[in-house]
């Protein structure tokens, strides 16, 4: 059972999910596009968690699932060795963002309300 909020991935970082259903994944061990990219899967992996990483590798979906090609990302759907203010950057466009029920009803709201004027 998915209850949202905050889950801890396969021990190098971590998914949060918001209310309108979007998620962000921020992972900094061992292959991912950051400072532990090159470091080995399943040997180092207690080391990266204990040194850290000044870059992290990043995704985002929306209820769908399907990844989000950000803005950011160049064209891709992860992130090339984000900074922590961009990590933060994409943590607060993810929350920001209408869910897609959320936006078809905003869409007729504002359909039936420019139809009584």
């Amino acid at each position: 059972m998915n209850r949202g909020g905050f889950h801890i991935t396969w021990k190098k970082g971590f998914h949060i999910t918001f209310a309108n259903g979007y998620t962000v994944s921020v992972q900094f061990g061992p292959a991912n596009y950051c400072d532990n990219y090159g470091a080995r899967i399943g040997e180092d992996d207690e080391k990266c968690g204990a040194d850290g990483s000044c870059t992290a590798e990043c995704a985002v979906w929306a209820t769908d699932g399907e990844l989000i090609a950000h803005p950011s990302f160049d064209g891709d759907t992860v992130s090339n060795r984000s900074t922590p203010e961009e990590v933060l950057a994409l943590l607060v466009w993810a929350s920001e963002q209408t869910s897609g029920v959320l936006a078809d009803a905003a869409a007729k709201v504002a359909e039936i309300a420019g139809g009584e004027r």
